[in-house]
């Protein structure tokens, strides 16, 4: 991927930190911003939309280099780019296609999954509610991100499916220290939320 693709102009990109529960950092989540740097709510917009705020964050971070540093980088991705639609940049072990909940699992998603694990990209699955698009793709997924809002529908089970092929778990939404310290006892592999640390806006690959 290179900055001369065609596309809309790069907006702001922000990250957070997603830790260990001993507070190391893994790597961080990628995130679009507005162009004056604020939320965007991009997971009520169109899918055409998310596409291009998908395309822009990843032009931000590899549109000349790879980012420095050795964390992960968690960016999220539509079906276009499960599919070959759209493109990615080099598979570098570092990659982490942030899977959204919109994405379903038709036989073209799944095929795109499996070809990019295979290619050295790693996958997550956002916003885990064990429905039957992401049970589907779980076999692929290499991290679960599981929104603390939903602990209590998704259930002790739920955790236990999420974790069923291997999927490292992440909770999302970790705002407070309570509910840092129950997604410790739940067994939760990874953390990330304002308890962990605030989004921060990056101005070149980070």
């Amino acid at each position: 991927m290179t900055t001369n693709e065609a596309g809309p102009p790069t907006a702001p990109v922000a990250r957070q930190p997603i830790r260990r529960t001993d507070g190391g950092v893994l790597g961080h989540e990628y995130l679009y911003r507005s162009p004056t740097g604020e939320v965007a709510g991009v997971d009520r917009w169109p899918s055409h939309r998310q596409d291009s705020a998908s395309a822009s964050v990843l032009r931000m971070l590899y549109g000349t280099r790879p980012p420095a540093g050795s964390g992960l980088v968690f960016v999220n991705v539509t079906r276009a780019f499960l599919v070959g639609r759209l493109p990615l940049p080099p598979a570098d072990r570092r990659l982490v296609l942030e899977v959204v909940e919109s994405v379903p699992a038709d036989g073209a998603s799944l095929a795109g999954l499996a070809r990019l694990r295979a290619q050295g990209y790693r996958i997550a699955l956002d916003d885990w509610t064990a429905t039957r698009d992401q049970r589907a793709m779980l076999p692929h997924a290499d991290f679960v991100k599981i929104d603390c809002r939903d602990l209590d529908a998704i259930g002790d089970a739920g955790l236990r499916r999420a974790r069923a092929g291997g999927a490292r778990l992440v909770a999302e939404r970790v705002e407070d220290e309570d509910l840092r310290a129950r997604c410790v006892a739940l067994r939760f592999d990874l953390l990330q939320g304002y308890a962990l640390g605030r989004p921060s806006l990056v101005t070149g690959a980070a």
